[in-house]
C-alpha cells in the first residue's frame, strides 16, 4: 500500500473514532494478565546485560508497549509461565491478574486502580537470570476508561467519576462501577479483563456506551 493510501486510511480511521467518541461510545479492549516491572526488579530477573525492555508492539495508550520479554509467576499453589511484560518501567512492580488467575494461584488480590498497590497480593516473579518476591503488588485491575481531556470536556466527564458501560455484544451486559481516568496523555479506550470479557462474550472490535451512574439512595 502506498504512503498516500496509508495516509487516507489513517485519516478515515481517525474520523470514525472521533465520531464514535462524540456519540458517547468507546472501544473496549481486553487486558490479559501482565506485569509492570521496576528497573531494580528487571535487573534482578533479567540481569544487567540489557538496560531496557525490548519493544514488540505498541499498545493503544501512548508510550506503552508489549515487550518481547516474558516471566513466570510463582506461588505455593502453582505457577503461570510466559506472562507478558509491559513497558516502560514503573516506579514499583505491579502484577495485574483476573479473579480466575488469582484463584488458580491461591492469591487474595484486591480490586484496585493501577498504581494503588498498598496491602495488595504477594507473588514471586521469575526470569532467565533470577527471581524476586514482591510482598505486595498483585491486583485485579478495576475496570476503567481512559479518556482524553478533550473528549471528557465534550461529554461532561470528570476524572475519577464512576459510570456504567453498556457493552454491545451477542451477550450484552451493563458493567457498573467503572472509573473514568482523564488525561491528555490517554487514548480513548475502555479496559476490562478476560473474566469480564468472557462473561459478556466480547470478541474482536467491540463498542460500549458510557452511562451516567446514579448514586444509590
Amino acid at each position: 500500500m502506498s504512503g498516500a493510501a496509508n495516509g487516507i486510511t489513517a485519516a478515515v480511521v481517525d474520523r470514525v473514532m472521533e465520531a464514535i467518541a462524540k456519540a458517547g461510545l468507546v472501544e473496549v479492549e481486553v487486558s490479559a494478565r501482565h506485569v509492570h516491572l521496576s528497573q531494580k526488579d528487571w535487573e534482578a530477573i533479567f540481569g544487567t546485560e540489557k538496560s531496557d525492555l525490548t519493544p514488540k508492539r505498541p499498545l493503544s495508550q501512548p508510550g506503552q508497549y508489549l515487550s518481547e520479554e516474558r516471566v513466570s509467576l510463582i506461588t505455593p499453589k502453582g505457577r503461570m509461565d510466559r506472562v507478558a511484560v509491559l513497558g516502560p518501567f514503573r516506579g514499583q512492580t505491579q502484577v495485574e491478574l483476573s479473579k480466575s488467575d488469582c484463584i488458580a494461584l491461591g492469591i487474595d488480590a484486591p480490586i484496585r486502580e493501577s498504581g494503588h498497590i498498598d496491602g495488595s497480593g504477594r507473588i514471586t516473579i521469575e526470569g532467565p537470570r533470577g527471581a524476586v518476591t514482591i510482598p505486595q503488588g498483585v491486583i485485579i485491575a478495576k475496570r476503567h476508561v481512559h479518556v482524553p481531556e478533550t473528549t471528557a470536556r465534550h461529554l461532561g466527564f470528570k476524572n475519577g467519576e464512576i459510570v456504567s458501560v453498556q457493552l454491545f455484544t451477542d451477550r450484552p451486559v451493563i458493567l457498573q462501577d467503572v472509573v473514568l481516568r482523564v488525561s491528555d496523555k490517554f487514548s480513548y479506550r475502555m479496559h476490562i479483563d478476560f473474566d469480564e470479557a468472557n462473561a459478556a462474550d466480547v470478541r474482536g472490535f467491540t463498542l460500549g456506551q458510557i452511562l451516567k451512574q446514579e448514586p444509590v439512595k
